[in-house]
């Protein structure tokens, strides 16, 4: 599991690393303004971004190539921990999903865990298939793979989480190479399921669709918290107010400032200059992500980084989108900054894991040719779907 010979320090990738600290020591700056400086409040941010970048450390000596044959076993972990959640998780009646398990004061959010198990797993399952994904029955089985976890959170049920794991599932997809065809049946099917979903939605989820279709719809009771969201962010203007100076993030006009909501802080009390830097550091963390896996030539590497950059795009999107009415408003929080000691030991982990892959010596597929191998192969006995995966040079 553990082998550092597999490893060169040198390719680790350095600018998401410092990017990563620098988002983290960020997030941990604006969540003590929203909890208006009470610094014991944030001890649990704090402990799991010590503990995360712990396992950034640690996974960077473990060997994704020994990892990735129990992925059977991590997949039915996700299993047990999303069944677990129905049996004995609590939240329903407090946020409108039963996510959360409780061992003592300590609690934790299964589906939060479940998101980086299933996309190692299932870029392991790609990497197993990647040759007949294609293939009907393949596609199928792949589809229940993910559709079952899916499911089970749906059931919580948690809509807004589901609709992230739909988001990077299709991502990986994608990147996996499903035909067009495929594709335009999927996301047909998709539509199809949306607009089912979406009529028959009640209580205060239509009410966040209706009021996303409506901004001035209900403005002091179930839009109150976009409404304020949004005038604390104009409020802030060019420079902010001041740390901890914003009067709608520290007077409790904000619903949720300390998770959902903690962008709306930050714009009111840095600005707009504040607002950049943060959007700023985002792109370079999914950049560098999108690099790994574009110049790894291990499908299993590109299908994870894929995921993890696809899970992590999506909630920084959603969450600025909803917070600046672009979006409905969803209970996705703000990977690095909204608080959460689960959400930001996983946000951390996957970071690690990307750059685990950076680092790997000799983590090349030897399922998939290259021009440097291709005169060695007779041509007529691949199959259709090997045939795709040759790389041509570039002129």
């Amino acid at each position: 599991m553990f082998n550092l010979k597999k490893k060169n320090i040198k390719d680790i990738d350095l600018l998401l690393l410092l990017s990563t600290i620098a988002l983290s020591v960020y997030g941990l700056i604006v969540l003590l303004s929203a909890y208006g400086g009470n610094i014991s409040a944030i001890r649990t941010q704090l402990i799991s971004t010590i503990i995360g970048f712990i396992a950034i450390g640690i996974l960077c000596t473990m060997d994704l190539d020994v990892i990735k044959r129990s992925f059977r076993v991590i997949y039915g972990i996700s299993i047990v921990l999303l069944i677990l959640t129905l049996l004995i998780g609590r939240g329903l009646d407090a946020w409108g999903a039963k996510s959360w398990i409780y061992i003592g004061s300590f609690s934790i959010q299964p589906s939060e865990i479940v998101k980086i198990l299933l996309i190692f797993s299932f870029a392991a399952y790609l990497d197993k298939y990647k040759l007949t994904i294609n293939e009907p029955k393949r596609l199928i089985l792949s589809l229940i793979f993910v559709g079952f976890p899916v499911g089970l959170i749906l059931l919580q049920p948690d809509f807004g989480t589901a609709m992230v794991y739909l988001f990077f599932i299709a991502a990986m997809l994608f990147v996996a190479g499903i035909s067009w065809k495929w594709i335009i049946i999927l996301l047909l099917a998709g539509l199809a399921a949306g607009f089912i979903i979406f009529t028959n939605l009640s209580g205060y989820r239509a009410d966040r669709i209706e009021n996303f279709l409506n901004p001035n719809r209900d403005t002091s009771g179930s839009n109150w918290q976009q409404q304020q969201g949004l005038i604390a962010i104009g409020s802030g203007m060019l420079n902010g107010r001041g740390y901890m100076k914003g009067t709608q993030s520290q007077y409790g006009y904000i619903p949720e400032k300390e998770t959902d909501f903690i962008f709306s802080v930050l714009a009111e009390e840095l600005g707009f200059i504040g607002a950049i830097v943060l959007i700023v550091l985002f792109a370079i963390v999914i950049l560098r992500l999108v690099k790994i896996a574009k110049s790894s030539r291990n499908t299993f590497v590109t299908n994870m980084v894929t995921g993890i950059a696809a899970m992590l795009f999506i909630h920084i999107f959603e969450n600025i989108a909803m917070t600046i009415g672009l979006m409905p408003v969803t209970g996705i929080p703000l990977p690095f900054l909204s608080s959460g000691g689960t959400f930001q030991l996983i946000c951390l982990s996957e970071i690690g894991l990307a750059l685990s892959a950076s680092m790997q010596k000799s983590i090349k597929d030897p399922d998939i040719l290259d021009y440097d191998t291709i005169s060695l192969v007779d041509l007529s006995k691949i199959s259709i779907s090997s045939k795709r995966n040759i790389k041509t040079p570039s002129i």
